[in-house]
């Protein structure tokens, strides 16, 4: 492309009705001094004055038109103002000609410039933008099903993906403003480095959307580093998986679901960003199920498990992240095996409830372990409106549970009570706490009818298992 010469620089639409409005004015322009007109659809428009044909859209992306009419102002080749859409006082005091239009309205919003139409703005990127992208192209056969060809490259979860056209990957890249080439974590089992830009490409295949992106980008951070054990937590028989919850501003930006059916299906962002987190490890990290991925039977939420902690002004305790020293928009990732939900109906003071949750809490794993995987409490919200109303923040709740969780040598020995699992004798000289220091990490969600709450139990924990990660969220 030529470069757009000095002086004045008009681009617009003849399908544009604060265009064709404005075209005396381009025409006082013109007679006034030097101005070009750039049209994007009608290299005809505006009548008798020179025009560049700009129907390829190069300009005006060049240019980054959001808006037409778009007045510019250039001056050795740089730009150094602009006015959009028609105002007659400013389009004066930007071209110092006075009397522009006269007889026209004082005033008119423009339309949309054809350059960032949907779909149209990510064609032109990759057309004219030299690509950003790395990632090496897979070219279909004409009447190969683009569906269907993400399952038979293996791509998929065993669910339909959307496929990662180029397009859509730039589209993707738009939500965030990381460098596509930046390397975001080292992904297990493979050990191979991700950067912004494959992240991206796994969150087409998810369906998310770009605004999600970030919250994705912090998924794979947390997940990969080496204090969550990912590999561990593939190749362990046991049916953990990991668990994302987020906090903060960007739950609601998002519109992601924290009350009714919140572990359930429905939200796009809770489903898509615990899914592209998912296929990361999949297809980046080469965690397949039958390979690295030694699950005996799995959990659903292996598929994607991602929802967001509820900010109604009524909970009980602040949130979850803040909880672990990172306020604001963030991601804790926990290597959660499955959901047990319980019910108490009846309890309406905190020492009666807290006490169904600590017998809920003991069968983490076996009734009779003690000590080995950390948990996660979904409490809801009937549930933490008796915590609540009784004064009880998260700290209290976690001190009244902690001597309901210890568990007696008796009780915990092999062949106790008829059962041969148990802990070995070495370790029944005292009383043993069921989690360890830290290992009970308490959230609230949820609906706001029924008396339910529920766990989910953990993984091996601590140096020799998981531990959850906290990591901010960094918005685009």
């Amino acid at each position: 492309m030529a470069p757009v010469p000095d002086g004045l620089v008009a681009v617009v639409k003849r399908d544009c009705p604060t265009c064709a409005l404005v075209e005396p004015v381009l025409q006082q322009l013109a007679g006034a001094g030097a101005l070009t007109v750039v049209s994007q659809d009608d290299p005809g428009f505006p009548a008798g004055l020179p025009v560049t044909d700009d129907r390829e859209l190069e300009v005006s992306w060049r240019l980054r038109i959001e808006t037409v009419p778009t007045l510019l102002r250039v001056d050795g080749g740089a730009e150094t103002g602009r006015v959009e859409g028609w105002l007659r006082s400013a389009w004066e005091t930007f071209t110092g000609v006075e009397d522009l239009g006269p007889g026209l309205p004082e005033h008119r919003p423009g339309c949309g410039s054809r350059s960032v139409e949907w779909g149209v703005e990510e064609e032109l990127a990759r057309r004219y933008g030299g690509s950003v992208l790395t990632a090496r192209r897979v070219e279909l056969a004409d009447l190969e099903d683009d569906v269907e060809a993400v399952y038979a490259r293996g791509w998929s979860d065993g669910l339909p993906c959307v496929p990662p056209t180029e397009e859509r990957v730039l589209r993707m890249l738009g939500g965030t403003s990381r460098a596509p080439d930046e390397v975001v974590a080292v992904v297990p089992p493979d050990l191979v480095e991700c950067t912004v830009e494959k992240v991206a490409v796994n969150a087409v295949l998810a369906g998310c959307l770009p605004e999600h992106l970030p919250v994705v980008l912090a998924a794979v951070e947390a997940a990969c580093r080496d204090e969550f054990a990912l590999h561990g937590v593939l190749a362990t028989t046991w049916s953990a998986g990991p668990v994302l919850v987020v906090n903060g501003p960007v739950t609601r930006r998002l519109r992601m679901n924290s009350g009714i059916n919140v572990l359930g299906q429905g939200d796009r962002a809770n489903a898509t960003i615990g899914r592209a987190l998912q296929l990361v490890v999949r297809n980046v990290g080469g965690g397949r199920p039958g390979e690295v991925d030694r699950a005996t039977l799995g959990n659903p939420g292996k598929v994607g498990w991602c929802f967001a902690e509820a900010d109604d002004g009524l909970r009980p305790f602040p949130p979850l992240a803040e909880s672990r020293g990172v306020p604001g928009s963030a991601l804790t990732v926990f290597a959660g095996a499955g959901l047990v939900p319980f019910l108490d109906q009846l309890s309406r003071t905190p020492e009666s409830l807290a006490r169904t949750l600590a017998l809920v809490l003991r069968t983490v794993g076996h009734p009779k372990a003690a000590l080995g995987m950390d948990a996660l409490v979904v409490l809801g919200p009937e549930h933490g409106r008796v915590f609540r109303e009784a004064g009880w923040d998260r700290e209290r709740l976690l001190a009244e549970l902690e001597p309901l969780l210890v568990l007696q040598p008796d009780e915990l020995r092999r062949g106790a009570l008829g059962i041969a699992e148990g802990m070995p004798d070495a370790l029944l000289d005292r009383p043993l706490p069921k989690f360890r220091p830290g290992g009970l990490l308490l959230t609230y969600a949820g609906g706001p009818a029924g008396m339910f709450s529920a766990v989910i139990g953990g993984w091996a924990s601590g140096a020799t298992g998981s531990t959850p990660v906290t990591v901010p969220i960094e918005e685009a």
